[in-house]
């Protein structure tokens, strides 16, 4: 098993593509055909992490948060980044980080979250837009449902929470076989027509090639007509932060406490209690104060993140409760979805979760 495969997987879950802008994803360090002895996973790859990989085998490790972040202009080992990146290069260790790709995965790290505290009917907060494409293609009537069986199964006609969603018209196709072509009806030279339907899929657009080959190879005609439209609707399987309903719903305090043991938290910062049980909850693993506009466009009671500034407290304005409960606790089962992901694929070597709290903040 070399890195590229077990990283390959991970991609086609959390696509490179789907990270935000400012972040860094993939291969930091290491060669990606170097063969894998075994895993460890963790939230953040530091120094101590390097060497508890040394200490039980490990080649590879996974992180959510990457090492190398802004960029490294020098390796001299001054900072604790140089430091850990010097140390995994000598030991020939491989760091792969998976961020804000798997934020955005649907089944990623708010997924956990709003697992854990119990929530139903989870759906992301902020849908990502851009991230689609329309793909059309026109084919013989008797062939359509074969195509589109190719293409759902590639990934292509997913909208929420529906699956295999198309449109089929009809109409007439005509062409005309060249010298040099093989036509599955029609002859050289001359020009041919008939019935075919046009068929239309939303793909997200990382899966577009796949999608795109996987309708190629089951269409019958030795040239395929096909169009591939970017399209800016959301894509509400991808996207920022989550939104779920409790049930029953809880007073304030009683489902703060809730929060507070499930996510072992040194403390909660929160704001005033709106008058209302809690009963709809958004929340954001990391830093989402950004989604705060968001939480209360969905009219949640509470939102749950980490990294809230002072000031930023004020914009509750009474409307919703802001749960500060930490940039860690509120990503640190990350560590245990990644390994339960590996170890479902993949069974031809050992994942490890690491046992270094990597946490720099205590409580008193």
């Amino acid at each position: 098993m070399k890195i590229k495969e077990i990283t390959g997987y991970l991609e086609t879950l959390a696509p490179l593509s789907s990270q935000e802008s400012y972040d860094n994803c993939g291969l930091l360090v290491g060669d990606s055909n170097t063969e894998v002895t075994e895993v460890l996973i963790s939230l953040d790859c530091i120094e101590a992490t390097v060497e508890e990989a040394i200490d039980i085998g490990c080649n590879l490790i996974i992180a959510h948060h990457p090492i190398i972040f802004g960029g490294l202009k020098k390796l001299n080992g001054k900072n604790y980044i140089e430091r850990t990146v010097i140390k995994a290069i000598k030991h020939d260790i491989a760091i792969y980080a998976i961020h804000t790709n798997l934020d955005n995965y649907q089944f990623g790290v708010n997924h956990e979250i709003g697992s854990r505290l119990g929530l139903q009917n989870l759906r992301v907060l902020a849908p990502k837009r851009n991230v689609l494409s329309k793909l059309v293609c026109f084919c013989p009537e008797e062939s359509s449902s074969l195509v589109m069986d190719a293409m759902f199964n590639a990934g292509a006609g997913n909208i929420g929470n529906y699956s295999n969603c198309s449109f089929v018209s009809k109409g007439v196709g005509s062409f005309k076989p060249e010298k040099n072509s093989n036509p599955v009806v029609g002859e050289i030279g001359e020009v041919s027509s008939g019935l075919e339907n046009r068929l239309e899929v939303l793909v997200s657009n990382h899966l577009s090639y796949a999608v795109v080959s996987a309708m190629k190879k089951a269409h019958p005609y030795e040239e395929v007509a096909y169009e591939l439209y970017p399209i800016s609707n959301e894509n509400q399987n991808e996207g920022s932060g989550m939104v779920g309903e409790l049930k029953p719903p809880m007073e304030l305090k009683e489902f703060l406490e809730m929060v507070k043991d499930k996510f072992n938290c040194g403390g909660i910062r929160y704001t005033n209690s709106i008058g209302k049980m809690v009963e709809r909850v958004a929340f954001c693993g990391g830093s989402g104060s950004f989604l705060l506009s968001n939480a209360k466009r969905v009219r949640a009671d509470v939102f749950i993140t980490g990294d809230f500034k002072y000031h930023e407290f004020f914009d509750a304005e009474s409307e919703i409760v802001i749960a500060d409960i930490g940039h860690f606790e509120s990503e640190q089962y990350t560590s245990m979805l990644l390994k339960r992901v590996l170890m479902k694929k993949f069974t031809k070597f050992a994942v490890h979760l690491t046992e270094v709290n990597t946490n720099p903040i205590n409580y008193i």
